[in-house]
């Protein structure tokens, strides 16, 4: 994946706003390491071309990703060796060995905005979070924000705990991309053995009606489909297949402990 066809893909799906103002900020610096034939190749993309529209979505949603990484990262006020190799390592598995330079030097530009938008407000980047949020929500279908969430909760999980800071600002991030709090709780909870983290999983309480957690787990089987963000490429399919047949083992437990089928 080509620099210069991630800044054409990135800037020409998210335009303007706020995550276009960071992107500016984030990639501009790195623009000169592109090859011409890369800005031309960037550049002259059809935006009918069903090609170029699905590498310019998948392409925001990485940038997407890593600008929401950046502030769960640092939610803690220190960088973790775990998290950013587990950045590094889903970069190089999900889109190839050239991403992972190349989305390691936008998180710590990403780290250097922050820290510049923070000396001057302290609430100024998160701010620019909530903003990028609400733009996400504009261009990202829900499914597709569920899976940015999931791998958000799995960079928090990476160096074994997750903080109250990293809870709160995934919190945040939830409530600025339009998703509930529920949802974040499920995803928080998906790698959990429990009856009661299961029940979490499936976002309903124990006291609920069979006919309640069958009608719960419709709902949850729907939005979190893989087929919902297959769009965005395989192995980001995988993914998400990864994460429904941890949503049938929560289903499956609570099912087996009331007697259901």
């Amino acid at each position: 994946m080509g620099l210069g066809k991630w800044i054409g893909g990135v800037m020409g799906f998210m335009a303007l706003g706020p995550l276009g103002a960071l992107a500016g900020y984030a990639i501009g610096s790195l623009f000169d390491t592109a090859t011409d034939a890369e800005r031309a190749s960037a550049g002259n993309g059809r935006n009918d071309d069903p090609v170029t529209t699905a590498a310019g979505q998948r392409n925001s949603f990485l940038f997407s990703l890593l600008v929401m990484a950046s502030y769960i990262i640092r939610a803690d006020g220190k960088v973790m060796h775990s998290e950013m190799e587990f950045v590094r390592n889903f970069l190089r598995q999900q889109f190839g060995e050239q991403a992972v330079a190349e989305g390691q030097q936008i998180l710590l530009h990403l780290f250097e905005e922050r820290k510049r938008m923070e000396q001057r407000d302290p609430q100024a980047f998160r701010n620019t979070i909530r903003s990028c949020g609400a733009q996400m929500a504009d261009y990202l279908s829900q499914e597709e924000r569920l899976q940015l969430l999931n791998f958000l909760v799995m960079i928090a999980k990476s160096d074994g705990s997750v903080c109250s800071a990293e809870i709160e600002a995934l919190k945040e991030v939830t409530v600025a991309m339009g998703l509930q709090l529920q949802e974040i709780d499920s995803l928080l909870h998906l790698t959990g053995d429990s009856l009661e983290e299961a029940y979490k999983v499936l976002e309903v309480d124990a006291s609920a009606t069979d006919e309640e957690v069958r009608a719960a787990y419709r709902k949850l089987a729907l939005k979190h489909h893989p087929d919902k963000v297959a769009a965005l490429g395989e192995d980001i399919r995988k993914a998400a297949e990864v994460k429904f047949q941890q949503i049938n083992a929560a289903k499956e437990r609570v099912y087996k402990a009331r007697g259901m089928k």
